[in-house]
């Protein structure tokens, strides 16, 4: 990295200063209510791993927009999420978005060239920050146009070959690191370019790199718990920065917990949820 980037490193002091305390006098409504757009034939598991992981990080109410084909499946496996159904075997619509305190959008919606048009309905009509992921990027990369209508301080997280085809290739992972730079800047986005050590670059030209994290969370699903959590912690108003920041540290410090108990080989992307709650303790704990 050239002189003119400046790098900063995300541990657990920082994090602890992020992370607020729970009020004991409030409600599930002080918390938030997220909305996920994921799911379909074939793929509802991202859209099950995604909502899990929103409600472990703690969003008072989750409303997730489904096709039909994976109803009995969300109800059965999260009885605490809200389930709103829109297609069939794939998400054909969605509405009254702004109800929402945040809206996530991409675990397993597959890719249609319908849902260019979901998406631009969406950034068109919510015009609060958005979370946008796996399938929804891969749409966005064949319709860049749609990067112009997307609202300051949204999240993008895509991984390096996602990030590739969105804004072109790079030969180094400097040049990557300037580059997503650069396109922060321009559209007024947080890109949180997945992998070891996650980068974060942020509207204002500064990166962030990851302390947590290990190669077993190189497995399916495990983008899909990351965007769960930052739905859920934007859904309790941090701010975009600060949801980032504390996303990408719990994610990776759940996944080096469960390969601590599991080991690397052997962990799978639900393992990272089931230790969430430790992550949490460790980071509140933190001296």
């Amino acid at each position: 990295m050239n002189s003119n980037t400046p790098g900063n490193l995300i541990d657990g002091s920082l994090i602890n200063k992020i992370l607020k305390p729970r009020d004991p006098f409030t409600h599930k409504g002080n918390y938030g209510h997220a909305c996920l757009v994921a799911g379909s034939y074939g793929m509802m598991g991202a859209a099950v791993l995604s909502a899990t992981a929103c409600l472990r990080t703690g969003a008072g109410k989750l409303t997730c927009f489904i096709p039909e084909i994976g109803y009995d499946v969300m109800q059965t496996s999260i009885p605490e999420a809200m389930v709103k159904v829109c297609g069939k075997k794939k998400i054909s619509k969605v509405d009254d978005l702004n109800q929402f305190d945040v809206v996530g959008i991409g675990p397993g919606i597959g890719i249609y060239k319908s849902h260019s048009r979901l998406l631009q309905k969406i950034f068109s009509e919510y015009k609060k920050p958005v979370v946008i992921d796996a399938d929804a990027l891969n749409i966005l990369s064949e319709n860049k146009k749609l990067l112009n209508s997307i609202t300051p301080e949204t999240i993008l997280t895509p991984h390096p070959k996602e990030f590739e085809r969105l804004f072109g290739k790079t030969e180094t992972d400097i040049e990557r690191t300037e580059l997503a730079l650069q396109i922060s800047h321009q559209h007024k986005i947080f890109i949180v370019v997945k992998g070891h050590h996650t980068l974060i670059t942020t509207p204002d030209k500064k990166a962030w790199f990851n302390s947590t994290g290990n190669a077993g969370m190189a497995t399916g699903g495990s983008g899909d718990v990351l965007t769960g959590i930052l739905t859920g912690l934007l859904a309790q108003h941090y701010s975009s920065l600060e949801t980032c920041l504390l996303g990408v540290y719990l994610h990776g410090l759940a996944g080096d917990i469960a390969a601590d108990k599991l080991s690397q080989n052997a962990l799978i992307a639900g393992d990272i949820i089931d230790n969430l709650g430790n992550a949490f303790k460790q980071v509140i704990g933190y001296e």
